[in-house]
């Protein structure tokens, strides 16, 4: 009777008890299989296998921060970005060795002023920068050479914007003052201090170009002269040199082409004659002239 009471009573707590199952122990990839669960009479029972997901693993977050690099953002939200240099308050526009119409322009109005002692030529070199420290000096700025925003400013209010024939004048130096002998009639009016020749007809210039003369000891004579004759395709007989678009004057001296000046400029000199550079205008100018026209030539 004792032992049946016993089983009896055994059973009722095992029916009546709520299970309890301990955690499982997680290792890993998953829960260890048979682990132990007991009542809470103390009576042990056995768990089956159980299959329990592993935990997920974190993941390293990426860096707010889009350089290239993960997780390298301090606590600030980025690393700080150098700040931009302040713009300079008085910025350099033109400076040696630029080239352009608004160089072209800058020496013009330097012409205006007569600062600059040449005509126009689009490059800025030693004479422009000289030219651009006078003016500087002038106007109480600091004498650099250089062309920055305040000076070029100064320098737009104190001239009128130049014309076409100032921006491209027909010769590399300004036109001296005519000769009064070339105002009337007609007349080549050679001037050897600007290096130019003038086309004159009844006191109006009708073109202009650059001339070079003869060295020290072959001089171009000065006078006033006569075309005494044309030669379109001449050639030295003393030097066997052409001389195209020949225009004599005095003796064996003439104005006439010279392949020489267009190529070495003023390195060179003539043996006397009245050399030009520029083929289209000095055929030009043969095609007008006349015999007997009067030929200037002075300093």
């Amino acid at each position: 009777m004792a032992g049946a009471t016993g089983a009896g009573r055994s059973v009722r707590a095992r029916h009546s008890s709520a299970w309890a199952v301990t955690a499982a122990l997680v290792v890993g990839s998953g829960a260890v299989a048979g682990c132990k669960a007991q009542t809470t009479d103390g009576a042990p029972i056995h768990v089956t296998k159980t299959s329990i997901s592993p935990a997920p693993q974190e993941q390293p977050q990426r860096s707010s921060v889009s350089n290239g690099t993960q997780g390298d953002a301090d606590e600030g939200g980025g690393r700080a970005r150098p700040a931009k240099p302040a713009a300079p308050a008085d910025p350099v526009l033109y400076a040696t060795g630029a080239r352009g119409a608004q160089i072209r322009e800058l020496q013009a109005r330097l012409h205006k002023l007569k600062l600059f002692d040449r005509n126009p030529t689009g490059y800025y070199g030693p004479v422009t920068t000289a030219s651009v420290r006078a003016f500087q000096r002038q106007q109480g700025r600091s004498a650099t050479g250089t062309v920055t925003s305040g000076t070029w400013a100064a320098l737009r209010a104190r001239t009128s914007p130049p014309v076409h024939d100032e921006l491209y004048p027909p010769t590399t130096l300004p036109l001296d003052d005519p000769d009064p002998r070339c105002l009337t009639g007609r007349a080549l009016c050679v001037s050897k201090k600007s290096r130019t020749l003038a086309w004159y007809v009844g006191g109006q210039m009708r073109a202009a170009m650059d001339v070079r003369f003869g060295s020290a000891y072959t001089p171009t004579r000065e006078g006033e002269f006569g075309v005494t004759f044309k030669s379109r395709r001449h050639v030295s007989t003393i030097y066997h040199t052409p001389m195209p678009y020949a225009l004599f004057f005095s003796g064996g001296q003439a104005i006439h082409y010279s392949k020489d000046f267009a190529a070495r400029g003023y390195g060179g000199a003539s043996h006397g004659c009245v050399n030009v550079r520029d083929k289209k205008k000095i055929a030009a100018l043969f095609a007008e002239v006349r015999k007997g026209d009067k030929v200037v030539v002075y300093k």
